[in-house]
């Protein structure tokens, strides 16, 4: 069984992959995010209000360590103008700070640093 599972959610499709260690399922995260913003921005929405591309999530990818007990999640939004919003939490999500020019991948592998299966 793996240490560290990865949830993609674009549109309709869920995707789940595992991996041994941190660092794989980081650069998995990186891999997943890249294709998604290389299809380019959303359109723009209307509905009782209009939702520009920057306020619809195009696609949500999440780190967790599987655990059911003392669980760490951590992840980004890739929203619809490309833009990364890293958080941490799963029900409960609290975005991420980048710090002195942190990407964000970096600051989710620092919040998912000495997490444990």
């Amino acid at each position: 069984m793996s240490a560290w599972k990865l949830t993609i959610r674009h549109g309709p499709d869920v995707v789940r992959e595992e991996f041994e260690g941190l660092e794989q399922a980081i650069e998995g995260l990186r891999r997943h995010a890249d294709a998604i913003r290389s299809e380019g921005p959303l359109e723009r929405v209307g509905s009782l209000r209009d939702f520009e591309p920057g306020e619809q999530v195009h696609a949500r990818l999440e780190i967790s360590t599987g655990g059911l007990l003392r669980r760490r999640d951590a992840g980004l939004d890739v929203m619809g103008d490309g833009t990364l919003v890293p958080f941490s939490g799963g029900v409960r999500r609290t975005e991420l700070a980048l710090r002195d020019g942190q990407s964000p991948f970096e600051a989710i592998g620092a919040a998912l640093a000495g997490a444990r299966r």
